[in-house]
């Protein structure tokens, strides 16, 4: 008998049926007992995006390669603030952080298994580094306020999730975890080195702006597996519910939302973690440049600048790739799954090094 299957959107959000289909998929896997489809849910490879799936039996491929993916957001004082000219300071993220960068002085010195490379580095997709202005904040925040600056840095375990994942499916393909608790201790190193990265990319970045870092207001990882009440709980694209804040991430374009978690078993415990992509790569970079210029997506409606020097990139990664922001947090709130608390407007938006 297959697993129950919940989607947590309206009628009039976006929700391909591929993607319920794969819910359903993953719901007959044996041992699955509960599949919460997020409002940013989409079609992934073999398995749905924004989804939160329960099963007494443990499976790596539900989780991905991308361990440890998460958001992170951290305050940042800067005075004066002129997009242009901050967007000409950010840091190359995708060189590695060298041995001697005061960015280490500022996160624990111990690297989750060993794994030095790419420390420091925000890696393609949909990873971005992003300085915002707080515009409201609906739910009050011990120390943030309407106006004040964040970071928000999404960024994974770039490389050690995958060699993880390689490692099972050499093995086992799409099956069960032979060893859970092997499974679990080296997931668990990739959850930590993602965090940490997320730290180290936030230092660099405050320190070229010419800011003192500070630590994490939020850091919630949305690629994981927990053990909860004895059955595992795999999040892919889905970040915790219970009780927390989370920063569901907009578009390059678009707001993002600071919300507090407060989801149900229904939902497993689980909120959306971003807007979720409703174009494949290959659609937005058709679409895309058949409807914008490179010019017209490094500047965006809300005026912020877009540094990325990989032109291919800023098409797949274009607002219009992904779903309305405002109808997930939507679904969220009547879902009764999350509380708006504040919105962050981007002022610039990182995602590769800008090329000359």
């Amino acid at each position: 008998m297959s697993a129950t299957v919940s989607v947590f959107a309206s009628p009039s959000s976006w929700i391909e049926s591929a993607a319920v289909d794969q819910c359903h998929q993953v719901a007959a896997l044996d041992g699955m007992l509960h599949v919460a489809g997020m409002p940013d849910l989409h079609p992934g490879k073999g398995a749905p995006i924004g989804a939160a799936m329960l099963s007494t039996v443990l499976y790596p491929f539900l989780v991905g390669s991308d361990i440890g993916c998460g958001i992170a957001v951290f305050p940042i004082r800067l005075k004066r603030p002129v997009p242009e000219k901050l967007a000409r300071k950010f840091p190359d993220l995708d060189v590695s952080l060298k041995t001697e960068d005061p960015a280490w002085s500022y996160v624990e010195p111990s690297i989750p298994a060993g794994h030095t490379e790419h420390l420091g580095t925000v890696g393609r997709g949909n990873h971005f580094v992003e300085l915002a202005r707080v515009d409201t904040v609906p739910l009050p925040r011990p120390g943030l306020e309407r106006g004040d600056l964040v970071l928000i840095v999404h960024s994974g375990s770039r490389g050690l999730g995958e060699r993880i994942l390689r490692a099972h499916t050499e093995v086992r393909g799409a099956g069960p975890a032979e060893d859970p608790a092997a499974y679990l201790a080296a997931h668990d190193d990739a959850v930590r080195w993602g965090s940490l990265n997320r730290r180290l990319m936030a230092a660099r970045v405050a320190l070229a702006l010419g800011a003192t870092p500070e630590e994490p207001i939020v850091d919630e990882c949305h690629n994981s597996v927990e053990v909860r009440d004895g059955v595992y709980l795999h999040r892919k694209g889905a970040a915790r519910g219970d009780g927390r804040d989370v920063l569901v991430a907009g578009t390059r374009g678009t707001p993002s939302y600071l919300v507090a978690a407060h989801a149900g078993p229904e939902a497993n415990y689980s909120v959306a973690h971003g807007a979720g992509r409703k174009m494949s790569r290959s659609d937005a970079l058709r679409r895309g440049k058949a409807k914008h210029t490179v010019e017209e997506l490094r500047r965006t409606r809300v005026g912020s600048i877009v540094v990325c020097g990989d032109r291919q990139l800023l098409f797949e990664e274009a607002p219009t790739a992904y779903k309305r922001i405002e109808q997930v947090i939507g679904d969220l709130t009547a879902h009764d799954l999350a509380t708006p608390a504040a919105v962050t407007v981007p002022l610039v938006t990182y995602k590769t090094a800008a090329r000359s």
